[in-house]
């Protein structure tokens, strides 16, 4: 009976590990896990400026020790939305609903409302909103000389992964003939996102192109997450260099491959390795110019440059740019963090050379 009970458990966790290696986890991606694209060095240290950043950090972890972990999401998006509320940002504010679809449309001086940016948020699918990336969204509007639309898409664990896609795409779909200042056809559009954020940007953007709509000029991912498998070497490599997710989500690290994905599976409901949840294993040929910003250190590093190295493959216009020693997502400490105000002037040049302003 013993060895009956023994031999049936055996078979179970075969197959328990067989369906998560070979239908969840994806192809394996390490031959492109070369270097590419631009490299920016800061020097052999992290400056006092970014110092400065990681630092700030502390009281955020601090304020999640000895609170129940049911808690969790509600300090993080506290925090998250509150993080810059007291910058004074040169540029207007205004609320708008696209096709139910929560939003505001983000206007620096002089901004041409023909000319628009879908602007999508990070925060790991479970936090951040328009006002937690106002530092982003004003300056993509300054660079742009057009206006940004920040969509406030629906969040787990209250909606389902697919429900964040779809308002990706119904936002996306209402910008090309909505304005500032009401209906009107878009001139020039662009998409951008960050972390999660550039995970739905990433993934619109192949929707996007299937679908046979009007493509964006152009897009611009910032430390986005591409592989939803968790495949990727830096995710344990850079474990203790990243000092934002790392301590964030470090004890993931400790999980066994296996559970995270078949937890993964019954989360989304949707394959992990399917393109719309990961866009690296996706169709990543006739895209527009798209512009991925990562840092060196980061725990999604590998996602940025297994999905360039990919794209590039498939004969896309992808670019990689990569900063030592930087945070993930370190271009929303702007203007205080002189790599954030390099990063954005690059992103500036790409996207002017992609789609000159009027």
């Amino acid at each position: 009976m013993l060895i009956n009970i023994l031999v049936l458990v055996a078979a179970c966790a075969g197959v328990y590990w067989a369906v998560a290696r070979f239908h969840l986890q994806g192809e394996d991606l390490s031959a492109f896990d070369r270097a590419t694209g631009e490299r920016f060095s800061t020097g052999p240290r992290p400056s006092d400026e970014i110092k400065a950043v990681i630092a700030s950090f502390s009281g955020l972890i601090a304020s999640l020790r000895g609170v129940p972990r049911s808690r969790h999401t509600a300090l993080l998006r506290e925090y998250m939305d509150n993080a810059f509320a007291d910058r004074l940002l040169d540029a207007t504010f205004t609320p708008v609903d696209c096709d139910g679809v929560p939003a505001e449309w983000v206007l620096a001086p002089g901004a041409d409302g023909a000319r628009r940016t879908l602007y999508i948020h990070g925060g790991a699918y479970i936090m951040g909103s328009p006002k937690s990336h106002r530092t982003l969204t004003s300056r993509f509007s300054q660079m742009t000389g057009g206006a940004v639309l920040a969509i406030d898409y629906r969040l787990m664990p209250e909606h389902p992964r697919m429900a964040g896609i779809e308002d990706c795409r119904t936002a996306y779909r209402w910008m090309l003939a909505n304005g500032p200042e009401g209906p009107q056809p878009v001139c020039t559009a662009f998409v951008a996102g960050d972390s999660a954020g550039g995970n739905l940007a990433l993934s619109l953007i192949a929707w996007v192109r299937d679908q046979g709509l009007r493509a964006p000029d152009a897009a611009v991912a910032l430390s986005p997450a591409t592989d939803s498998t968790l495949g990727s070497p830096s995710l344990k490599a850079n474990l203790a260099t990243d000092a934002m997710l790392g301590p964030l989500f470090g004890p993931l690290a400790k999980v066994p491959r296996t559970v995270l994905l078949w937890l993964a599976w019954f989360q989304f409901r949707i394959n992990p390795r399917d393109p719309m949840l990961s866009p690296v294993f996706g169709d990543l040929s006739r895209l527009p110019p798209v512009l991925v910003q990562a840092s060196e250190v980061e725990m999604l590093f590998d996602d940025s440059r297994r999905y360039v190295n990919r794209a590039q493959v498939a004969g896309s216009p992808v670019k990689l740019q990569t900063w030592n020693h930087m945070v993930h997502v370190w271009q929303i400490f702007n203007p205080e963090l002189t790599e954030a105000r390099d990063a954005l002037a690059e992103i500036g040049k790409f996207l002017a050379a992609a789609a000159p302003p009027r």
